[in-house]
């Protein structure tokens, strides 16, 4: 499927379109068109190349950003932690020096691995509970969304509180 049919149907899904193109070129979309057709097609007819794969694009990411990036930090932080426990251990079977000092580098890098990991948790479960993924009743989320509403519309009906007549029964004359 070239680019101009991509373009066209970018809401199809990549089952859709594989599905689609099996049905136009025969009943099996893993045998070549050649095969299929028999080998009395001939030269002239096209070569049929199924791509390796079918590039779509990303609807929405995966995580929101702040979770991103705290597991960013968090896998950066892991992996300095494991570089430092390799180098220990090595300098531990050598017998040299820095041996000790990697240790306590490692055992202190480990804590803040743990500390990042659990970053990733909290970010992850304040993003959910601000922002209404969770649907409970006990939601922060739905609380800040009623007092929203709340003021905005408190907010609309101020300017008419100031145009509406404060005394009488509200007749424009007294006759």
């Amino acid at each position: 499927m070239g680019t101009v049919e991509r373009r066209e149907a970018p809401e199809e899904s990549a089952a859709v379109r594989s599905r689609t193109r099996g049905r136009q070129e025969g009943s099996d979309p893993d045998i070549p068109a050649q095969r299929r057709l028999g080998e009395a097609a001939g030269d002239d007819q096209q070569q049929y190349y199924r791509p390796l794969w079918i590039e779509e694009p990303a609807r929405r990411h995966p995580m929101p950003d702040p979770v991103r990036a705290a597991a960013v930090r968090a896998v950066l932080v892991i992996s300095v932690t494991l570089i430092q426990a390799m180098v220990a251990f090595l300098c531990t079977m050598a017998g040299s020096w820095p041996a000790f000092p990697m240790v306590i580098s490692s055992v202190a890098s480990t804590v803040a691995a743990t500390w990042a990991v659990v970053d990733v948790w909290v970010t992850r479960q304040v993003w959910n509970q601000r922002h209404g993924v969770v649907s409970e009743p006990s939601s922060t989320a739905r609380t800040l969304r009623r007092e929203r509403r709340a003021r905005r519309r408190q907010e609309r009906t101020a300017p008419r509180d100031r145009i509406a007549p404060r005394g009488g029964t509200g007749r424009l004359s007294h006759s």
